[in-house]
């Protein structure tokens, strides 16, 4: 009996990795990584080293807050769904009350990360992007509307408006086009992963749009949005902010976005929409470290 208690306790180091889990550190990762240019284009050259270790660090903990908070609203259906099952807390690793803790506490680091030492506009972009995304979208869009994702999407584009308001205490055009950016590319990406996880949805009754309104609806709405995306990319090239290395890239980058988006209405075929979903992962990080690498070349 001790031995087969022993057995099923898990370890520390599993533990801790199930409480990192919760935070979404993936997630997290890009998030500061598409808030990064806004502060680099907000200033117009580097930032100050504290102002800028602040704003990364208090939009990271805003992040991994909004994060835990969504673990614990989704842990009936990421019961249900294959592709969710083993996370921290269907999984009984971790009690759900700890999720709700945590996010409580990584909320209020947040607060006082940002309130301290960046503006209050940013602090206020962050503690509403928590809400928006533990509450208005996990709680209620998502297993309401097929426009979930859709909706949902402002709420992982808040990096680049909560920089820019740190480093200003103001908002412009430049930083809504940054965040739009994150909110176009939010639906090819995850109607990308629904086509070949439709099943899971189905299973979990979850209204995303290949359940709703099927497959050669959804793979039309993907080309639609992938035009509007790359378009948005270019946009920023009527403001003066980015340069030649952006603008190059994000063309060519965005010509295989949607090369691929079309090519995936064509065949139909779910290696398509696995290639898609893996490519727009690649897509966004390699498009914002480029503008980032833009905007530090521009301010030499």
């Amino acid at each position: 009996m001790t031995v087969s208690l022993s057995a099923a306790r898990p370890s520390i180091a599993r533990l801790a990795l199930g409480y990192l889990e919760l935070t979404k550190p993936r997630i997290v990762a890009l998030v500061i990584f598409t808030g990064l240019p806004g502060l680099l284009l907000a200033i117009g050259g580097f930032p100050a080293p504290r102002l800028l270790l602040s704003t990364l660090i208090g939009t990271a903990l805003a992040a991994a807050s909004a994060a835990c908070f969504n673990h614990y609203l989704d842990r009936d259906i990421d019961a249900l769904m294959r592709r969710t099952a083993a996370r921290p807390l269907p999984s009984g690793l971790i009690p759900p009350s700890h999720a709700v803790v945590l996010g409580v506490a990584l909320g209020l680091l947040s607060v006082v990360v940002l309130l301290a030492f960046t503006t209050p506009l940013a602090t206020v972009l962050a503690v509403t992007s928590i809400f928006y995304y533990a509450w208005f979208y996990t709680a209620w869009l998502k297993r309401r509307t097929p426009q979930n994702i859709v909706i949902g999407g402002g709420a992982g584009a808040s990096a680049p408006l909560i920089a820019w308001a740190a480093a200003t205490g103001t908002l412009s055009w430049p930083a809504v086009i940054l965040a739009g950016i994150i909110f176009l590319w939010t639906p090819p990406h995850f109607w990308a992963l629904a086509l070949y996880r439709s099943e899971d949805y189905l299973r979990a009754n979850i209204p995303m749009l290949p359940v709703t309104h099927g497959e050669e609806e959804t793979r039309r709405q993907i080309v639609i949005y992938s035009w509007v995306l790359v378009l948005t990319t270019l946009s920023l090239g009527l403001f003066g902010v980015v340069g030649p290395l952006y603008l190059g890239s994000a063309a060519l980058l965005g010509a295989r976005f949607l090369w691929m988006a079309h090519r995936l209405r064509r065949t139909r075929a779910v290696p398509e929409a696995v290639g898609l979903f893996r490519y727009s992962i690649m897509y966004l990080f390699l498009l914002f470290a480029i503008l980032t690498a833009d905007a530090i070349t521009r301010s030499f």
